[in-house]
């Protein structure tokens, strides 16, 4: 039986701590050979009834309408964030989740502060937000390309100095404690992929034609920088996982673990925020037997 209380424990990035990725696993082992077939199994088991689940907590999101929850997906290329978010999020009614991917800046984004296009995305109370990629690309694609700092024209800005860097893991904390504190959750996960498991994914797409518009000669530009974007992500996570918006490093070569954690992970976020379908006050129960009244009567009239 998957012990998934431990495992999440592990996952969970503490705060004010330097991190190393090498200490997070990307790789499910089981008994030195991956991740076991009956394992699998059950994971996929284990995922239906984490998704029912999360299915009741966002109708109860819905109607409680005082919190809002932000989920962050962050990761290499290849790593399974649309997959993750097209399994776990399935049985979750659509009406109230928004999905945001946020690609390259547009002119006008390029004209706002770097937090101004997620901003202007986040959910509003009683819906899930779900942003694949966030503003934490200014401080990952960013800091390994410092070029993109040019285009941004920002007034004296040196990406070169380890204070630019510093001020934009400060900003990033100072916007999500307001959120947290007007009543959003913010879950964050950074899906861990291997090496060796990007190099079989990428060439997965390139050897099956219904996959080949997911390929990119770019993604092997970027696979270039594979130990700058990992230094990256180490310097963001140490710096950026807090207690009210804490970092979850995912395992993400085997994906139905990769899925299961990410749902309960989810699930359980919801079920801390303790909340309550709305109750009635006398003058709505009132009404609501008036109502009944004149409904019944029009039944027994037919």
């Amino acid at each position: 039986m998957l012990n998934l209380s431990d495992v999440i424990d592990l996952c969970r990035v503490p705060e004010k701590k330097k991190i190393q990725l090498k200490d997070f696993p990307a790789n499910w082992e089981v008994a030195g050979r991956g991740m076991a077939s009956e394992r699998r199994q059950e994971a996929r088991r284990l995922l239906v009834e984490d998704v029912q689940e999360l299915s009741t907590s966002q109708e109860l999101l819905y109607a409680a309408d005082s919190w809002s929850v932000l989920v962050i997906f962050q990761a290499m290329d290849a790593a399974g964030k649309d997959g993750t978010i097209e399994k776990v999020m399935k049985g979750v009614n659509p009406q109230g989740v928004d999905v945001v991917n946020f690609k390259q800046p547009s002119v006008e984004e390029l004209d706002h502060d770097y937090l101004w296009r997620c901003a202007k995305s986040l959910p509003e109370r009683g819906r899930i937000g779900i942003f694949n990629r966030s503003y934490y690309e200014e401080v990952l694609v960013v800091k390994v390309h410092p070029e993109y700092i040019t285009r941004q024209r920002i007034p004296n800005a040196d990406p070169a100095k380890k204070s630019f860097w510093k001020s934009r893991y400060k900003e990033i904390n100072q916007f999500e404690r307001r959120l947290v504190r007007n009543g959003t959750r913010i879950i964050k996960f950074f899906l861990h992929i291997s090496k060796d498991e990007q190099k079989r994914r990428f060439l997965s797409r390139i050897d099956d034609p219904k996959k080949n518009w997911k390929f990119s000669p770019g993604d092997l530009v970027e696979r270039g920088h594979w130990n700058e974007y990992m230094t990256a992500y180490e310097e963001m996570l140490s710096a950026t996982s807090t207690k009210s918006a804490p970092w979850y490093v995912i395992p993400a070569d085997q994906k139905p673990m990769t899925h299961l954690l990410v749902a309960k992970i989810l699930s359980n976020e919801i079920h801390k925020l303790n909340l309550k379908f709305p109750v009635l006050t006398p003058e709505q129960h009132e009404m609501l037997t008036h109502c009944q009244a004149k409904l019944q009567a029009e039944v027994d009239g037919d």
